[in-house]
């Protein structure tokens, strides 16, 4: 959990502390007061997997209650925005979409704001969610699910065959990845001129269920890190970006 302090001037005083301090009632209700907005992680923090963690919905209807604003902001790129909505109501939580920041929204931002040219395509290894924001945002995607049965072949005189006009690969959590994808990314970031490498975000790790951890989009993205000889664009936790773009928010 991150929380937002209204009063920019108190931040020096906040990054000087010289350690974290456990909470009780007085200093509870102090950073209750001094404080307009709490930003939620997710996985881990909200939710496991598909179960939600004890205490989750006194918290937040606590601090509505007091008038507080909530934003939740996940590296998880397999979901857009609508369907993190769908899954917070699905786990009875009453949160709308324009309380969530995702890595899948973030990247198509990221696009959105530096004006990448509406004729170029996006190559995605990743999920249902980054494609859908990206059309959402008013851009072409290939790839994500659509490539989760592909299959390179390597047989001689057989050459691998990608789109010219894609202009940026989009990196995320994706749990069919395979080598038809990687061939597919490499191929754009090294041979179509100014193509743009961007990652969701550069986690190890997550929680993918309520039981354990799975390797994240980090492990993705190191692997075309590896063929292209490229370091990406991180738009997710912990670049700037996203924290920026919801700030102007």
């Amino acid at each position: 959990m991150e929380a937002t302090n209204p009063n920019p001037s108190s931040m020096s005083g906040v990054a000087a502390a010289s350690a974290a301090e456990l909470l009780c009632c007085a200093s509870a209700r102090a950073l209750l007061d001094s404080v307009d907005a709490f930003l939620f992680d997710c996985d881990g923090v909200i939710w496991k997997g598909d179960k939600l963690i004890d205490g989750v919905p006194q918290t937040l209807d606590m601090l509505r209650s007091k008038g507080k604003k909530l934003v939740f902001v996940t590296n998880n790129s397999t979901k857009s925005r609508i369907q993190y909505a769908n899954k917070f109501q699905s786990l009875g939580l009453s949160v709308n979409q324009d309380e969530i920041f995702s890595s899948s929204f973030a990247a198509a931002m990221y696009l959105k704001v530096n004006q990448f040219p509406p004729h170029k395509k996006v190559y995605v290894i990743g999920g249902e969610g980054i494609v859908q924001e990206l059309q959402l945002a008013g851009f072409t995607a290939l790839g994500g699910p659509e490539d989760a049965e592909k299959r390179a072949q390597w047989k001689s005189n057989c050459l691998f065959e990608h789109d010219k006009y894609v202009g940026a690969v989009v990196v995320g959590l994706d749990p069919d990845i395979n080598y038809y994808k990687l061939q597919y990314a490499t191929l754009c970031i090294r041979e179509n001129p100014g193509c743009l490498f961007i990652a969701t975000n550069r986690d190890s790790v997550g929680h993918m269920t309520d039981l354990q951890e799975w390797p994240g989009a980090g492990c993705m993205v190191a692997a075309v890190c590896g063929s292209t000889e490229q370091e990406p664009i991180v738009v997710g936790k912990p670049s700037t970006f996203m924290m920026d773009f919801l700030l102007q928010k």
